[in-house]
C-alpha cells in the first residue's frame, strides 16, 4: 500500500543543535524536500582502500554488502518512480559488490541516468581489467575522488602508493573516451581538503588541477568538484584527537551561507543503505538519521510502492548540516554557489 505523503514538522532528533540555531539567526526555515529526482545508493562498505576522510568509514575488512533481491526490488522501484533521473551509486567500492554490474545495467536500460563513484584505484584489482569498458558501453558517468593533484597529498589521505595507481585508473579511463571533450562520457573529479578547513574555490582549483595533471601526468578529466569534509565518523575522530573538533565545528558556522539552502541535494534526493533502510542523504545514512515516515523506527524501501511518498517531507538535520551549507556549500555534485 503506498503511503500517504503528509507535511510533518520538522525531522530531526531532540535536544540542541548548533545548525538550527544559525537557521535560526539568519531567518531561514529549516529544509523540506520537494521531490526526489536522485536516488543514491550504498551498497555496502567494502573497499580496496580506508581513507582518513572517509564518512563511511570503509575498507577491505568491512563485510556490510547489498544483496541480490535488495538490488533487485531497487529497480522495480524505480521503475515505477517516474521522477527518478538519475541513480548514483556509491560504498566503499560499489564495484565490489556482486550486484555493481546487474544494477548498472538495468538502470541504464531503464534510461536513468547512472554515475559511478570511483577510486580509481579498484580500475586495478584483479577481475576488473573489463571494468572500464562495462561502464562505457552503457553510458555510466564516473565520479572519481583525488584530493590533490600531487602525490604527497593524496597518499597522506588515502594510503602509500595509491596517487600512482589513481593516474593509472585515471589514464585507462581516458583510453576509453572518459574526460575526453566530445565523447559524452564524462569523468568527474572529487577534491577534499586534507584537513580542517573549507575547501577553496572550484573553478580556480579546477584550472589548477587541469594545468598540472594534464603537464605531469597527460591526464584529461571533466570537471572538479570541490567536497566539504563533514565532522562524522573518521574525519571527526581525527579531529578529536588532534583537538581541533570544536574549532572547525566554528569554522563550519561562521561561514554559513544562507543561499545554499537553496540548493542542498537532500532536497531532491534519498540516500539508500546496503540493508535497505532510506535517508535523506549519504551522511545522515552514516548517522542512522533516518528519513521521516508514518512507520516506526528507519523506514525501509521495503515500506515504499514509488519513492514519490517521500516527497513533500521534512529533512532530518543536525549539526554536521553546517558542512554542506559553509562557504560555497557542498554536494554529491560539488560546490552549491
Amino acid at each position: 500500500m503506498r503511503l500517504q505523503v503528509l507535511k510533518s514538522t520538522p525531522a530531526h532528533p531532540p535536544g540542541p543543535s548548533e545548525f538550527r540555531e544559525v537557521l535560526t539567526e539568519h531567518g531561514v526555515a529549516e529544509p523540506y524536500r520537494a521531490r526526489v529526482t536522485t536516488l543514491q545508493i550504498n551498497v555496502g562498505k567494502r573497499c580496496n582502500q580506508a581513507c582518513l576522510h572517509c564518512h563511511v568509514e570503509a575498507g577491505p575488512n568491512r563485510t556490510e554488502t547489498m544483496d541480490d533481491r535488495l538490488a533487485r526490488h531497487l529497480v522495480e522501484l524505480v521503475a515505477r518512480s517516474n521522477a527518478i533521473e538519475t541513480v548514483d551509486i556509491t560504498g566503499g567500492a560499489p564495484e565490489l559488490n556482486p550486484s555493481f554490474r546487474y544494477l548498472v545495467q538495468s538502470f541504464s536500460e531503464l534510461g536513468r541516468r547512472v554515475i559511478d563513484r570511483c577510486n580509481l584505484t579498484i580500475l586495478l584489482e584483479p577481475g576488473m581489467e573489463d571494468l572500464p569498458d562495462f561502464l562505457a558501453a552503457h553510458r555510466v558517468e564516473v565520479t572519481a575522488s583525488l584530493p590533490c593533484y600531487g602525490s604527497d597529498n593524496v597518499d597522506k589521505q588515502r594510503g602509500k602508493g595509491v596517487f600512482e595507481r589513481s593516474i593509472e585508473g585515471l589514464k585507462r579511463l581516458n583510453a576509453r573516451g572518459y574526460g575526453i571533450e566530445g565523447s559524452g562520457l564524462p569523468l568527474d573529479l572529487v577534491y577534499n581538503p586534507g584537513g580542517a578547513f573549507l575547501p577553496p574555490d572550484q573553478g580556480s582549483l579546477e584550472s589548477r588541477y587541469r594545468e598540472e595533471l594534464r603537464a605531469l601526468c597527460g591526464v584529461e578529466f571533466s570537471r572538479l568538484l570541490t567536497l566539504t569534509n563533514m565532522p562524522i565518523n573518521r574525519f571527526a575522530h581525527t579531529l578529536q584527537r588532534d583537538g581541533q573538533y570544536d574549532q572547525y565545528m566554528q569554522l563550519l558556522r561562521s561561514a554559513f551561507n544562507p543561499g545554499t539552502m537553496g540548493q542542498l541535494m537532500c532536497l531532491s534526493q534519498v540516500s539508500v543503505g546496503h540493508d535497505g533502510r532510506m535517508y535523506d542523504c549519504d551522511f545522515n545514512q552514516m548517522l542512522e538519521l533516518p528519513v521521516q515516515l508514518s512507520s516506526e523506527g528507519a523506514p525501509s524501501v521495503w515500506d515504499l510502492a514509488s519513492f514519490d511518498a517521500l516527497d513533500g517531507r521534512a529533512i532530518a538535520t543536525d549539526d554536521h548540516c553546517l558542512g554542506c551549507t559553509a562557504g560555497a556549500g557542498s554536494s554529491c555534485g560539488g560546490a552549491l554557489s
